[in-house]
């Protein structure tokens, strides 16, 4: 039997959950691939030598992704379902950065039993690269038996 997430009723607000990953190259072609985005500020290294940015960047979508097995599989976990999820991005992320995703509970909506999260996304050395705010439903006790 899985194990479910936390329900409503035992997420703690302040409580914190994370994942990180470093950003390869493969994940970039991959994900081009599977949205269909192969804009060459992501995958054409001379292109990207000629924006601001100086080299390849990982797409947005990708590094906000990050924070998906921090819900689903954390925080708060196995059988949370996102109903909203808002991201705002403030630096590039590097093939090679570390992004690491966390997620903090916040606010608790006792009508729905809903639970709102803030996002941060930062880099290995630091600095934020996005943040955010997530609105989920965890998994309902019925879904423990």
């Amino acid at each position: 039997m899985t194990e479910i997430g936390k329900t409503y009723e035992k997420i703690i607000i302040g409580e914190r959950a994370s994942f990180s990953k470093t950003i390869s190259e493969s994940d970039i072609y991959q994900f081009a691939g599977l949205v269909g985005d192969f804009n060459p500020m992501h995958v054409d290294q001379r292109h990207a030598e000629k924006t601001p940015f100086k080299s390849r960047i990982a797409h947005g979508p990708l590094v906000e992704g990050l924070i998906a097995p921090v819900l689903g599989m954390k925080l708060p976990g196995l059988g949370t379902v996102a109903l909203e999820l808002f991201c705002r991005f403030r630096r590039p992320v590097y093939i090679g950065d570390t992004v690491t995703a966390t997620a903090e509970a916040t606010e608790k909506l006792p009508e729905k039993k809903w639970v709102r999260l803030k996002l941060t996304w930062t880099n290995q050395k630091d600095e934020t690269v996005a943040v955010g705010e997530a609105l989920v439903m965890p998994p309902s006790a019925e879904m423990e038996g």
